[in-house]
């Protein structure tokens, strides 16, 4: 069942968050769900990116180090990346780092 905390609602894996009765924004974590270019979580960065310079910029996570990445040809969608990094919080990891890390959450903005 669907649970709601002020204007936004959890369903199996889905975040959903809008103002006013419009969805700003939908949050996928569920692994059996892809987009229409078959990403799905889980998906690893190297298979969608070979640089982070100028399609990626460094996100925060309480649980650790992300970055998000624009979704080539959307506006729309994003994709987060998450990995181990031991680096500076305020840096972004090198590329090579970055290649190992894998899609922890598909993201979708009007």
């Amino acid at each position: 069942m669907p649970s709601l905390v002020g204007s936004e609602m959890c369903i199996r894996d889905r975040t959903i968050k809008g103002d006013n009765g419009a969805i700003s924004r939908i949050d996928v974590r569920d692994a059996d769900i892809k987009t229409a270019s078959g990403v799905k979580i889980g998906t690893p960065f190297s298979d969608l990116y070979s640089k982070a310079f100028g399609n990626c910029q460094k996100g925060s996570h309480d649980n650790g180090a992300v970055v998000e990445c624009q979704a080539e040809g959307s506006q729309h969608i994003s994709y987060a990346f998450t990995g181990h990094w031991s680096g500076p919080d305020e840096l972004m990891p090198s590329d090579d780092t970055l290649k190992n890390w894998k899609v922890s959450k598909i993201i979708w903005r009007r």
